[in-house]
């Protein structure tokens, strides 16, 4: 009988390890120390209109290739490359920033995955923080790889360069 009651504690103990395995948090991958590194840039509104132009092409060829890259990722890419994805947070007191999402889960029109960027202008979120959006939602996309190059990141290399009038 005690066998029994050992053999039963030792199974829920077994279970409780897992569950609890299976609970941690996801995190963010590391990518390449060599890799672009993100330059936020601040925009004022007067300047908005304007930016929203300028990049107007970039995001149109984000979407048009995404579906390409959406199907790279579902089959599964290559170990240490990373799928991001651009959109823009906005809070309740009228502010936005551009920022990337890693992508964890493309399902039913809905990515998700944690914020990749740090944050500096819009409240309520933080980088690791869980976000999902709307495929519709999307400006832009990237593969960072293993060796510091990427794949997409049509925007943000315009807007490295881009100097507003």
């Amino acid at each position: 009988m005690r066998s029994k009651y050992t053999f039963l504690l030792l199974a829920l103990l077994i279970g409780c390890m897992t569950t609890g395995f299976s609970q941690e948090p996801e995190k963010l991958s590391t990518i390449a120390p060599n890799a672009p590194a993100d330059k936020p840039q601040p925009v004022k509104s007067a300047e908005q209109k304007a930016l929203d132009e300028a990049i107007k092409p970039y995001v149109e060829k984000a979407r048009k290739t995404y579906p390409e890259a959406k199907k790279r990722f579902l089959a599964g890419l290559p170990p240490k490359h990373v799928f991001f994805v651009t959109t823009r947070l906005h809070d309740d007191g009228g502010h936005w920033e551009q920022v990337f999402i890693e992508v964890k889960e493309i399902k039913d029109g809905v990515i998700k995955g944690l914020i990749a960027s740090d944050i500096e202008t819009v409240s309520g979120y933080k980088a690791g923080d869980k976000y999902s959006l709307p495929e519709t939602e999307l400006m832009d996309w990237t593969v960072s790889k293993p060796d510091g190059t990427e794949e997409g990141n049509f925007v943000g290399n315009f807007l490295d360069t881009y100097k507003p009038d």
